[in-house]
């Protein structure tokens, strides 16, 4: 069976988010100060913040891009947007494939529920069915190393437990489209080494890879392509070859 498409298509993406109860002068004073951050404006009289502004990107299976820029250049927002977290406010965005979007663990972890419970919901909400997540449900635990505590509700969990249970069940999907923000390690030493195998798995399946990471060897490692935001604008696309150039353009 020929293997569905799978790709990345941004036009002319702009993403806004209103800014209330900030005067908009001592706001752009402020951002004057910093060398982060969107383009500030306003629209009908309320103060907006330009995070994404006009960018296009193309990405088919077998791209590995890497993101780099300031914190509050715009990564994290354009994973999100790319997630489906946020619609355009102009341009258009379509992804090809199934998304796995590991930007927050925790999204979705109810701490009065169970374990158990905790990766049937996290899997509901990463699109997998609910024979879907049964099916896996068994490796899952296994995987958390949480054994009889998988039970008990997450409120009684250490920081490391609910991080392993977070972890196991945000990386247990198929992931067509692959969104990092910054690589993943979570627990103690041991476990650290089995979530960074498991999730170089997760990336050589993929059929893309977005990256966002401040670790230029880590980018030169995992990645093929690279892209430099500032101020929610976009470099074109490069070769990975050409990081340190982009870095000191």
């Amino acid at each position: 069976m020929k293997a569905p498409p799978v790709s990345i298509s941004c036009k002319g993406l702009t993403l806004r988010f209103p800014v209330y109860g900030v005067d908009a002068k001592s706001l752009k004073k402020s951002l004057a100060k910093i060398t982060v951050g969107g383009r500030l404006g306003s629209s009908h009289g309320t103060t907006e913040v330009t995070a994404i502004s006009n960018l296009s990107l193309e990405l088919k299976a077998g791209d590995r891009l890497g993101l780099i820029g300031h914190n509050g250049s715009g990564k994290t927002t354009l994973l999100r947007a790319l997630s489906g977290a946020y619609e355009p406010d102009e341009g258009e965005i379509e992804v090809r494939g199934r998304i796995a979007p590991l930007l927050d663990l925790n999204l979705g972890i109810d701490p009065s529920a169970s374990g158990y419970e905790n990766i049937r919901l996290r899997g509901r909400i990463a699109g997998l069915s609910a024979r879907e997540v049964d099916a896996r449900m068994d490796e899952i635990a296994a995987f958390t190393g949480l054994g009889p505590f998988l039970a008990v509700p997450v409120k009684t969990y250490s920081a490391g437990m609910q991080a392993r249970l977070a972890f196991a069940a945000a990386t247990s999907v198929e992931a067509d489209v692959l969104l990092m923000d910054e690589w993943i390690a979570v627990g103690d030493a041991e476990f650290q080494q089995l979530a960074h195998k498991r999730l170089l798995k997760l990336v050589e399946r993929a059929g893309i890879l977005v990256l966002a990471s401040h670790d230029l060897d880590l980018l030169r490692l995992y990645c093929n392509k690279v892209m430099r935001m500032e101020g929610g604008v976009a470099s074109p696309v490069t070769d990975i070859k050409k990081l340190d150039a982009l870095m000191s353009g």
